[in-house]
């Protein structure tokens, strides 16, 4: 999760600027960012030319010195063909140098391409399904204006850092950037000077002191990684290994020494224990359990990065520690499938970053007033689609929209969870990143809604075609009237965008009495100027709408209006005809578009769509039988023939 300034600042700064207009300052950290990440993106996903393999694991055995800026060793790779292939590619940058191939002790013939790849070429093809390996050796500086590889400094002491989303991994080593295959094993071993130790993804192997006074480090993860969450750190950091989740696993912290000595800072560290007992009861169990958790401090001022098992951390604000540990398990380990998809990552991470608001850290009232700021947020332009179309995939901006991406992602998680009711959805969330197809995995918004569907019978399509790749959100005009111990309301709707041409929702409604009684409905709407009817045992005296910020909308209104009649809408008289039928159905007393859905007798749902008053209704695909047409909770048995 690679923030633009924005969020950087409105997560790693405690949302100080939100509810504020985007001052001086605030614009020109954007752009700094911007201009980091601009000249490392690419408008591709998939490279075509690593399709034909799948990288199985990495060795990466190289040499560092945070004091020199150049990188030196060698990867070697083990990759199963998935075709009959005579060469291979990998992902590397030009600035660096590959000196060897070696394979079954042969050198082989390779290229360094304009396009930032390898190419290898074998003996002789190579057959399908065989598993082989082979070793690059490779040195040089990697590129400087990426900032994928990077050094600096911490109180005089020299560090060395990585940071690779999106396509910065090749910047400083040979491996596989497409959106489609992870690395299901990798071995970091590092030989640095003594004074340094390193950080990286996965279990602490050793430490070992070398005849010539350097030191090795070996780490190792054996969970599939993509490649842009492969990470290390190297400084004189302070090392402390604890405990974290129940039952415990590891929980690793290397720190720069002032932060280690600050009992603020390590408050909040220590914190995390905190989130991950909420995150795992809501979550599910921390999806790397049998190597660790843990952070890893950077010199990236005032970015975060969710690296898989051990997050870079330049702050330590416990909103970010929340939103990069929601990461672990959306983003590590389900990761987007492609960079048009990132919400799937940065908007559930927001939503940890609202759980964690909603269970730890605010009382009531504070966390309405955070869901309004993100809601005011989202709705401060008219447009904007949280999925990244292709022709965005260049703008750097577009692809981290702190509105879009981020804040909207975060909030379409929070409607979801308000459609299905907080039960179902945490465990439908549960199945999602436990499915054999997409654990440690990636996804799409289409698998997203498959897992839905598979776990709650809900088809989500609609939902995201409105709220992920339409524009925009809706305005509500809400009417009502009570008559006796009924109260009736009239909802329209009009659109900030023309790219959706209705938003269905249940809207959430809060009906008040006048001594203090409380009901409460969620209003199917799908259509405009609909109709609903429900008993209240009390006198009303008043009606709230989207109470607890249930879902997005803006400049919404609610009033009473007592010569609101229901006559041009009624349901209750409405017949069918013919019946039996044989092609086509017609509604009779229906004055009004109203939406319709026709059941087998066991309760399946064969369709779902609006009548329009005098029109037929096509069943000639329907074969012959007994089925039910329902209208606003009114069932009408009728004959096929």
């Amino acid at each position: 999760m690679k923030k633009i300034y924005f969020v950087v600042l409105s997560i790693c700064g405690f949302y100080q600027l939100y509810g504020q207009s985007e001052n001086v300052e605030k614009k020109d950290l954007i752009l700094k960012e911007q201009k980091s990440y601009a000249a490392r993106m690419v408008a591709y996903n998939i490279n075509p030319n690593t399709l034909n393999y799948d990288l199985q694991y990495q060795r990466m055995d190289v040499s560092l010195d945070p004091a020199d800026y150049n990188i030196s060793g060698k990867v070697t790779s083990h990759f199963k063909p998935n075709q009959s292939m005579g060469s291979i590619y990998f992902d590397l940058a030009n600035p660096l140098t590959v000196s060897q191939v070696q394979y079954h002790g042969v050198d082989l013939v390779f290229e360094q391409l304009p396009t930032k790849e390898l190419k290898i070429d074998f003996p002789s093809s190579l057959p399908a399904n065989v598993t082989d390996s082979l070793t690059i050796h490779y040195s040089g500086q990697p590129p400087t204006n990426n900032g994928a590889f990077s050094t600096g400094s911490q109180s005089g002491v020299l560090t060395l850092a990585t940071l690779n989303e999106p396509y910065g991994a090749q910047d400083w080593f040979p491996t596989k950037q497409s959106m489609n295959d992870k690395i299901d094993r990798f071995d970091f071993k590092i030989t640095t000077p003594s004074q340094y130790s390193v950080a990286a993804n996965g279990k602490f192997m050793s430490e070992t002191i070398l005849p010539s006074g350097q030191k090795l480090t070996f780490w190792r993860t054996m969970y599939p990684t993509p490649a842009y969450l492969i990470a290390l750190s190297i400084t004189n950091f302070v090392k402390l290994n604890d405990t974290i989740g129940n039952p415990p696993f590891p929980f690793v912290n290397y720190l720069y020494p002032s932060t280690a000595n600050d009992p603020g800072l390590m408050a909040n560290i220590n914190w995390t224990k905190q989130v991950m007992e909420t995150f795992e009861s809501y979550f599910g169990l921390y999806p790397f359990r049998d190597e660790k958790y843990g952070h890893m401090e950077f010199h990236y001022n005032g970015t975060c990065m969710e690296h898989q098992t051990m997050s870079s951390m330049s702050s330590w604000g416990k909103r970010v520690i929340a939103h990069e540990l929601a990461h672990q398990w959306f983003g590590d380990k389900v990761t987007c499938g492609a960079w048009n998809d990132i919400w799937l990552n940065e908007g559930f991470a927001t939503f940890g970053e609202h759980l964690s608001n909603e269970k730890l850290l605010m009382t009531n009232s504070e966390f309405m007033n955070y869901l309004a700021s993100e809601k005011n947020y989202i709705t401060s332009a008219p447009g904007g689609s949280t999925y990244v179309s292709d022709a965005d995939l260049g703008n750097i901006g577009t692809i981290f929209s702190g509105r879009l991406t981020y804040s909207k992602g975060g909030y379409v998680v929070r409607m979801i969870k308000w459609i299905l009711g907080d039960t179902t959805f945490y465990q439908a969330i549960k199945d999602y990143h436990a499915r054999p197809n997409l654990a440690y995995n990636y996804a799409k918004t289409t698998d997203l809604n498959n897992s839905l569907l598979q776990s709650t019978g809900k088809d989500f399509t609609e939902f995201f075609n409105d709220w992920i790749y339409g524009q925009g959100y809706p305005t509500y005009d809400i009417k009502w009237k009570q008559a006796g111990n009924q109260i009736t309301f009239k909802v329209s709707q009009t659109q900030s965008h023309s790219s959706v041409s209705f938003f269905e929702m249940p809207l959430p409604i809060k009906v008040n009495g006048t001594n203090g009684e409380v009901a409460y409905f969620a209003l199917n709407n799908t259509i405009n100027d609909q109709f609903f009817t429900e008993s209240v045992s009390f006198p009303v005296s008043s009606v709230e709408f989207n109470y607890e910020l249930q879902i997005l909308e803006k400049d919404s209104q609610v009033n009473q209006d007592n010569t609101l009649s229901t006559k041009e809408f009624s349901v209750d008289d409405f017949s069918l005809y013919p019946n039996p039928a044989k092609n086509e159905l017609y509604v009779k007393g229906i004055k009004k578009p109203i939406e319709f859905m026709i059941y087998f007798m066991d309760g399946k749902l064969i369709r779902k769509s609006i009548y329009q008053p005098n029109k037929p209704i096509d069943i000639s695909e329907l074969t012959p039988g007994t089925y039910i047409l329902t209208i606003k909770d009114k069932n009408i048995k009728f004959l096929k023939h």
